[in-house]
C-alpha cells in the first residue's frame, strides 16, 4: 500500500433500519446513515462530532464491518468488504481493525479475567504459539499501563479507567492498522478522562495507528484529530482540518456546535437553534438542518447541496454557507434576530 492510498474508503454508504411504529404490522424506516463518503489514511486521526443520534456510532460500525450498509461500499485497502467471503472479511477486518466501545463495563465479559480477555482475540485468530500468546498478553498490559498483578482480576474488580485500559489493550491485541474509538471516555469520571485520552494519543504515535475518534465533545475531538467530520441526522455535512480556527467553519451547524463549547479565554453566547432535532424516520426534504437553521430558505428545501471545496481538505454541504472568517458573535446576533422574527410571524399567524 502506498502512502497516498486510503486505508479504508466509504462511498455513498446508506444504512436504513426498519423500526416498529404504532401498529403491529406497521414499520417505519430509520435513516441512520445517508450518502456517507469518507477516506481514512494510514496513521491519521479523523474525529467525528455531532449531537446524539446523528449517526456517529453507525458510521463507526460500518467502517469496521460490524454493520453492513444498506447500499454503498466499504473498501479496505481497495477491496470491498461485503464482496469478500465471511472468512476473508473476518481475517481482513478482524485482524486489521480494533474497536473501543463507549462503556467498558458492558464491553468486557465480566466472567473472564483480564488475561483471558486479552488472549481471546489471539486464540480466535490463532496468533503464535500458546507461549507467545501469553507473552503478548504481558506486552499489552505493559503497553496500556496495567500492573501485572491485575492479570487474573475480573472486570468488576477494576476501576473504570482500568477497565477502559483493558478494552484498549484488547483492541490492540492483533496489531491493527485502524482503531475506532466510539465515545471512549464518556462513561468515565472526569479525573480519568485525560489519562485515557493521553494514552490514546501516545499509542497512536508509538504504533503509527489510524484512529477514528467519535465524540460529542468537539474540543476533545479537535485536540485528538487531524481532520474533523461533522454529522447531522445521518449525513456528513462538513469536513475540515482540526487545526483550523473556529471562524473557519463554513456550515452553520458546525458553527453552532463550536459555539456551544467555547474556550474559557474567549467566552461567547452559543448560537441559538430553534426547534427540536427532526426525526430520523421522517427527515426533512433537502438539507436536513434547514428546519433549525437561521439561514435557510426555499432553496434548502428543494435538495441537498453537493460538497463545496476540498482543495485544502475543507469541504462542506450548504446552499448558504457562513463566510470564511465571519465572527461567531455576529452569527449569534443573526440567529437570535431570525428566531425573533420567526416567533413573531408564528404569533401573528396563530392569532388570525
Amino acid at each position: 500500500m502506498t502512502a497516498q492510498e486510503p486505508l479504508i474508503t466509504l462511498s455513498d454508504a446508506h444504512v436504513v433500519h426498519k423500526a416498529r411504529s404504532g401498529g403491529l404490522f406497521s414499520r417505519d424506516r430509520v435513516y441512520a446513515l445517508t450518502g456517507a463518503d469518507l477516506e481514512i489514511s494510514a496513521g491519521e486521526t479523523v474525529g467525528v462530532v455531532g449531537e446524539s443520534g446523528c449517526g456517529k456510532s453507525t458510521l463507526a460500525k460500518v467502517l469496521v464491518g460490524v454493520q453492513r450498509p444498506t447500499s454503498g461500499t466499504v473498501a479496505f485497502r481497495g477491496r470491498d468488504l461485503w464482496t469478500m467471503s465471511a472468512g476473508e472479511r473476518r481475517a481482513a477486518v478482524g485482524s486489521s481493525t480494533g474497536m473501543i466501545f463507549q462503556d467498558p463495563s458492558t464491553a468486557l465479559n465480566r466472567r473472564l479475567s483480564v488475561r483471558q480477555i486479552l488472549r481471546d482475540p489471539l486464540d480466535v485468530h490463532r496468533r503464535g504459539t500458546p507461549e507467545q500468546r501469553e507473552e503478548r498478553v504481558r506486552e499489552l498490559m505493559s503497553l496500556v499501563g496495567l500492573p501485572k498483578v491485575l492479570a487474573e482480576a475480573l472486570p468488576a474488580q477494576l476501576s473504570g479507567g482500568q477497565r477502559q485500559r483493558v478494552a484498549i489493550a484488547r483492541a490492540l491485541a492483533l496489531e491493527p492498522e485502524l482503531v475506532v474509538a466510539d465515545e471512549p471516555t464518556s462513561a468515565l469520571d472526569v479525573s480519568v478522562r485525560a489519562q485515557i485520552l493521553n494514552l490514546l494519543l501516545d499509542l497512536k504515535e508509538r504504533l503509527g495507528l489510524a484512529l477514528l475518534f467519535v465524540s460529542h465533545d468537539i474540543q476533545t475531538v479537535r485536540r485528538m484529530s487531524d481532520r474533523v467530520v461533522t454529522m447531522y441526522l445521518g449525513r456528513i455535512v462538513e469536513e475540515a482540518p482540526a487545526d483550523e480556527g473556529l471562524d473557519r467553519a463554513r456550515h452553520p451547524y458546525t458553527r453552532a456546535l463550536f459555539s456551544a463549547t467555547p474556550g474559557l479565554l474567549d467566552p461567547i453566547d452559543p448560537i441559538p437553534l430553534v426547534g427540536p432535532v427532526p426525526s430520523a424516520t421522517r427527515p426533512p426534504s433537502g438539507c436536513p438542518f434547514r428546519t433549525r437553521c437561521w439561514r435557510a430558505d426555499a432553496q434548502c428545501a428543494d435538495g441537498m447541496p453537493e460538497f463545496t471545496g476540498a482543495s485544502d481538505g475543507h469541504r462542506f454541504r450548504c446552499h448558504h454557507p457562513v463566510d470564511d472568517g465571519q465572527s461567531t458573535h455576529e452569527l449569534v446576533t443573526q440567529a437570535a434576530s431570525a428566531a425573533t422574527e420567526t416567533a413573531a410571524a408564528t404569533a401573528i399567524k396563530e392569532s388570525r
